[in-house]
């Protein structure tokens, strides 16, 4: 049987890297990586097992945690899903250097990295990532598979949809609403609603249609 605190990581780019020492940090044990890249290659020290194929089997065999080290908000949330369909145990990931306030309701597999602060009564759906140095400010919602980026900030009473990416120092402005699957540039602005779908950048971030 695996270690109460082993875990297998999906991925081995750099957010595999990220992620690593963020589990490191977080008091769990990365012992092995899925991923298409050659098996027993390693990063971080960490080797590679096999691709996502192999998780049926490593459960099977008493490993029982898991996370999704993708950067991409769809494949991420879906092969995170799939292993939970499996059975595994999908911890969310808290940097110690965070902040997260007690009120804060927190899902399954997410990440949140160095310096970011998660105030009160803020909701985060599964498999997302609130990243380094992110402030996310009372009564947000965000959705499921979305990822904040570094130095993003919201607002009070943000809605950011299922899937969203919002970029590097991107800002909400409190009561902002983002639909599911956009993309908020980096620096962006957003006051009011941007439709699903959609990229918006500048400021005020401009939506349209995403080719």
């Amino acid at each position: 049987m695996s270690g109460n605190f082993d875990l297998h990581i999906v991925g081995a780019g750099g957010h595999a890297k990220v992620i690593i020492e963020l589990a490191r940090a977080a008091g769990w044990n990365p012992i092995g990586l899925l991923d298409p890249a050659p098996v027993g290659s390693t990063v971080l020290g960490v080797p590679v097992v096999g691709d996502d194929s192999v998780a049926p089997q490593l459960f099977e065999e008493g490993h029982t945690a898991a996370f999704v080290a993708l950067g991409r908000n769809d494949l991420r949330r879906r092969i995170g899903l799939r292993l939970r369909t499996i059975g595994f145990r999908m911890p969310t990931l808290v940097h110690p250097s965070a902040v997260v306030s007690p009120s804060a309701t927190l899902g399954d597999g997410i990440a949140v990295l160095p310096q970011a602060v998660i105030h009160s009564c803020v909701q985060i759906g599964d498999f997302a990532i609130v990243n380094t140095a992110a402030v996310v400010e009372h009564d947000c919602v965000i959705g499921a598979g979305a990822h904040m980026a570094p130095r993003s900030v919201m607002g009070g009473n943000v809605t950011l949809g299922e899937e969203v990416f919002f970029g590097i120092g991107a800002v909400a402005r409190p009561l902002s609403v983002i639909g599911a699957r956009t993309i908020v540039g980096a620096g962006g602005v957003v006051v009011g609603e941007i439709p699903g779908d959609m990229v918006a950048i500048g400021v005020p971030a401009r939506p349209r249609a995403r080719q």
